[in-house]
C-alpha cells in the first residue's frame, strides 16, 4: 500500500520596520501588531506566517531580526516596507524587489573624499545580495517585480549635494533605513529572503507634499497578499 505523506506547512517571516507599512494586513487578518522581539503568528491558507515589527532602523532590524531567526526556523523571510527612489523611472507606487544592498556609509570621510572599508584595510559586510535563494522557494510574483539595487542608510538623504556623492558613489536605484540589515541577518542563519518595497517618493531635498504613502501602503500590501498566494 502507498502511504500518503502530508509536508508541513511553508513557514514565512514578514518582517516591518513599522507597523503602518503593513497595517491592511494587519487589519485583514484582524491582528494586533507584535512587541519587539516577538512575532504575531497566522496561518494563511496552506502557510504558516509570523509578523515582525522592529522599529525603524538597521540596528533595530539587525537585533530584532536575528532574536526572531534564534529562537525559531523559517523557510523564507520577506522584508517589506516603503522606500525613496533615486531613479524618476519608477513611478511613486511602483513595487520593486531589491536584490542587492549596501550599507553606504561604512567608511571614513578625508576631507571631501569618502574612503571604503576596504581602502581602510578594515573588515565588514557592506553588500548583501539575495542571489542563492533556494528554487523551492521561487516566486512568479516576486519574479515579474523590477530587481533593482538599494542602499541602507542611517540618515535618509534630502541635499542635493550628499544625493549627488552617493549616486556616484554607489548608483543606487532606491534607499531604505532597514533592508540591508535584514539580508544580512537571514544570510548569518542561511534563509532564503527577499526585500520588497513601495516607492513612496522621490530621493531629493526633503518634500512632503510629494510623497504618497497612502498609495504605497496600499499597493504594497495588495502585493503581499498576491505573493503570499504564489507560495
Amino acid at each position: 500500500m502507498f502511504k500518503i505523506v502530508t509536508l508541513p506547512p511553508m513557514k514565512i517571516l514578514i518582517v516591518a520596520a513599522t507597523e503602518k507599512e503593513i497595517e491592511p494586513l494587519l487589519k485583514l487578518k484582524k491582528l494586533k501588531s507584535p512587541i519587539p522581539f516577538t512575532t504575531t503568528d497566522f496561518k494563511y491558507k496552506k502557510l504558516k506566517i509570523s509578523i515582525a515589527i522592529t522599529g525603524v532602523g538597521m540596528v533595530q532590524t539587525a537585533m530584532d531580526t536575528v532574536a526572531i531567526l534564534a529562537e525559531e526556523t523559517y523557510d523564507v523571510a520577506l522584508n517589506v516596507g516603503l522606500c525613496g527612489s533615486f531613479n524618476r523611472n519608477l513611478e511613486i507606487g511602483t513595487i520593486v524587489n531589491v536584490y542587492k544592498d549596501t550599507f553606504s556609509e561604512m567608511g571614513a570621510e578625508d576631507g571631501d573624499n569618502f574612503l571604503s572599508v576596504s581602502k581602510l584595510k578594515l573588515y565588514a559586510v557592506t553588500t548583501i545580495e539575495n542571489i542563492n535563494l533556494s528554487k523551492d522557494f521561487s516566486n512568479f510574483q516576486i519574479e515579474l517585480l523590477p530587481k533593482v539595487n538599494g542602499i541602507t542608510v542611517n540618515t535618509v538623504h534630502g541635499n542635493e549635494k550628499s544625493i549627488e556623492r552617493v549616486v556616484k558613489r554607489f548608483h543606487p536605484i532606491v534607499e531604505s533605513m532597514e533592508g540591508a540589515s535584514f539580508m544580512l541577518a537571514c544570510d548569518d542563519f542561511g534563509l532564503a529572503n527577499y526585500q520588497i518595497r513601495c516607492v513612496s517618493n522621490f530621493v531629493e531635498k526633503r518634500n512632503k507634499k510629494a510623497w504618497n504613502i497612502p498609495l504605497a501602503i496600499k499597493n504594497l500590501n495588495n502585493k503581499l497578499i498576491e505573493i503570499l498566494d504564489a507560495f
